[in-house]
């Protein structure tokens, strides 16, 4: 049987940005002594999986700071304040390839790391692609490519595609889009 739930005495915000707060939480245990729990507070974050006409992958290419070597994703981001997840799909796909949709379905979501973080990332495939112009922000040097789905799995395969919020959004793409595989 699964216990009640923690009960929290307090929370202090430790650092805030623009998309997360990292929090420290004082609560009770099951066990009835207090506990601290450091996480990070978000309002969550959007994927784009863009699919062209001809049923190409659109992804991005781009340097990652904490790993120090490029990586192939989905367009996506933290949801800036005031906006729903598919205004800040609409809004990071634009940002970062220069597409805009004309379909944007939302397929599910998933949190990418329930021990540390109670964000939820909502997951889009975007169809009728329009190409537009890129609007980076002056942190971001993004390349686009255009790959295949077996292009995109054998990437994945020798790990050139490595992201793990790419690789959650492809499996509730494959879920949701592919009958009897590549």
């Amino acid at each position: 049987m699964l216990r009640e739930k923690y009960k929290t005495i307090n929370s202090e915000i430790i650092y805030s940005n623009p998309y997360w707060e990292y929090r420290l939480d004082k609560y009770i245990m099951p066990s009835g002594r207090d506990g601290f729990y450091h996480y990070v507070q978000s309002r969550g974050a959007t994927l784009v999986v863009p699919l062209t006409a001809s049923g190409k992958l659109v992804c991005t290419v781009q340097h990652r700071y904490l790993n120090q070597k490029l990586s192939i994703e989905f367009p996506g981001g933290g949801i800036k304040e005031g906006l729903l997840p598919i205004e800040n799909a609409r809004e990071e796909l634009k940002e970062e390839t220069g597409y805009e949709a004309q379909s944007l379905e939302k397929i599910g979501e998933y949190n990418p790391f329930n021990g540390v973080t109670n964000e939820i990332c909502s997951i889009f495939v975007a169809k009728d692609l329009q190409q537009g112009t890129q609007i980076l922000e002056e942190s971001e040097e993004i390349h686009i490519i255009e790959l295949t789905q077996k292009e995109f799995v054998d990437k994945i395969r020798t790990n050139e595609i490595w992201d793990g919020m790419t690789l959650a959004a492809w499996s509730l793409f494959s879920a949701n889009y592919l009958k009897g595989g590549l």
